[in-house]
Parts: structure tokens; C-alpha cells; sequence
């Protein structure tokens, strides 16, 4: 035999000692990732987008808003929103209303973005010149992300956690809980199938019902009081309105998969705008 078939026989053992290493790493590698007991599962499902409360500049009122809705998104209480906006119950707001949330007047025009239409918050800050005068600035406005402050959770007080009244939203396996930490979630998740029933897990009135928060799909935003709301997210249909009174257990929506890959709802309790555990209100099951 030449010299080309002894190096083509070499050539030939090498890939296969090649393709055998290959095969080793791959089982290697499967089996210390399948033998740890600790190993994390983390539910990336739950699309809604987390924010701490905005405290600066102001956001411009669009169609279809509430004050209620707004309130949640960023972070607030809306009977302290209200008051720093000097909104009177029963808190009617109109498209092209300027909503601030900083304490006073900065002597610039600060626009907080939807969530609607960007995953990120910018402020649009435009020097403000005198009657008459020129601009103090011919170039473009910069651009800049605002100051976020650390993320804020309520603690809840003892005696209100032993107050009843509240119920399960829906039947189904629990598979996502709270998390107080920055971008986690603020509420519950709980799988079930496409249609199923959603209730409302106690009594009050509607103060939103729409698609209009990021993240959240078809949502319903329920008033129980002047320190709690509760919020019912990624339904296939709502089958309240808002102003509509609901009892608790009632039939609110059809659960569905609207702003997630998969069929869920996604549970939320506030204490004055801050988001608390949901499971320390829920009877043990």
C-alpha cells in the first residue's frame, strides 16, 4: 500500500478519536447538568414589565387611559397621584392631560413614555426660554433615561392579612410566585386551559378593563377599597366592564394567553400602588 493510503487510513482514525471526544463532552456535559438537585427553574413566561415607581417628569393622557391604569403601570397609589395632580373623585382624566409625577416644577417639559410603544421609560427635557427669546438651544433634545429609584413592596400588617374575604382567581396549577426583587414578578401566575373562568378574588368596582398596559394582554384592574386594588392579566376575554361592581368569586374574564407564550393568569395585589404577596391574602389550599 502507498504512501496516500497509510495517510488516508491516519486521516480516518483521527476523525473518529475527533467524533468520539465529541460525544464524550455532549454526555459529559448532560449529565452534570442533569445530576445537581439544585438546579433553578425559572418561569420566563410572565411578560409583564416590572417598574418601580416613576418620580419624575409627567406622562400625557391617551385614549383609553385611566387614572387607575396609570397609576399601576408606574407604581402609584392613585388616590396620592390624584392629589398631586389635584384630581377630585370620581378622578376623570381626558386624552392630552399632562399626569406629573414629580413634587413641583423642574423648568423643563419631561415626557415619560408608554409602555405601550417602547419597552423603555425616556425623559425629553427642552430648555425653556424667555418671553420672546430665542431658543437657549438650537440642537436636538438629548435624550436620557430617567432616574429609577430601588424597587419599593409593601409590607403588609398583620391584621389586615387576617382580614377574609379574599379568593382564589382560578383554578389551576400555581406556577410562577411572587418575587420581591427588582424585575421579578410582582404577583402570581397560575396555568390553566384556554376559556376557563377568572374571578374576581373579592368584591369591588371595575376602574379598568382594556389592552392598554404592556405586557399584561387583556387586563382587569379592580378597586376593593381605598388601599387595595387587584389586577387579572393575559385573558381572552373580559366579561366585565369598568364602573361595573363585582362580588367576590365572580365570573370576570376567560383565561387566555394575551401578552404570553402561554395560557396563564397572572395575579397581582396592591397595597396603596405597591405590589404585596397575593398568597398571604389566598386561603391555604
Amino acid at each position: 500500500m502507498g504512501h496516500t493510503g497509510i495517510r488516508q487510513r491516519k486521516d480516518w482514525a483521527g476523525f473518529k478519536l475527533l467524533v468520539l471526544a465529541l460525544a464524550m463532552g455532549t454526555l459529559l456535559a448532560g449529565c452534570s447538568s442533569t445530576s445537581s438537585t439544585s438546579a433553578r427553574v425559572v418561569d420566563r413566561n410572565n411578560a409583564a414589565p416590572k417598574r418601580p415607581t416613576v418620580t419624575s417628569g409627567q406622562y400625557i393622557v391617551k385614549p383609553g387611559d385611566t387614572l387607575f391604569s396609570i397609576a399601576f403601570r408606574y407604581g402609584w397609589d392613585y388616590k396620592e397621584l390624584a392629589a398631586r395632580n389635584g384630581i377630585p373623585a370620581p378622578y376623570t382624566i381626558r386624552p392630552g392631560q399632562p399626569i406629573r409625577f414629580s413634587s413641583g416644577s423642574t423648568g423643563s417639559t419631561t415626557v415619560v413614555s408608554s409602555p405601550s410603544s417602547s419597552s423603555k421609560t425616556t425623559v425629553i427635557r427642552r430648555p425653556v426660554g424667555s418671553a420672546g427669546s430665542a431658543p437657549a438651544s438650537t440642537t436636538k433634545p438629548a435624550t436620557t433615561a430617567p432616574t429609577i429609584p430601588a424597587p419599593v413592596v409593601a409590607t403588609v400588617p398583620a391584621a389586615e392579612r387576617a382580614v377574609g374575604g379574599w379568593t382564589w382567581p382560578a383554578n389551576g396549577v400555581l406556577i410562577g410566585k411572587f418575587a420581591s426583587n427588582g424585575s421579578l414578578n410582582k404577583g402570581i401566575d397560575i396555568a390553566g386551559d384556554l376559556g376557563q373562568p377568572v374571578f374576581a378574588a373579592s368584591g369591588g368596582a371595575v376602574v379598568y378593563a382594556g389592552s392598554g398596559l404592556r405586557g399584561y394582554g387583556e387586563l382587569i384592574i379592580i378597586k376593593h377599597s381605598d388601599t387595595y386594588v387587584s389586577a387579572y392579566g393575559h385573558n381572552r376575554r373580559l366579561l366585565v366592564r369598568e364602573g361595573q361592581q363585582v362580588k367576590a368569586g365572580q365570573s370576570i374574564a376567560e383565561m387566555g394567553s394575551t401578552g404570553t407564550d402561554r395560557v396563564k393568569l397572572h395575579f397581582e395585589i396592591r397595597r396603596q400602588g405597591k405590589p404585596v404577596d397575593p398568597l398571604q391574602f389566598l386561603p391555604r389550599r
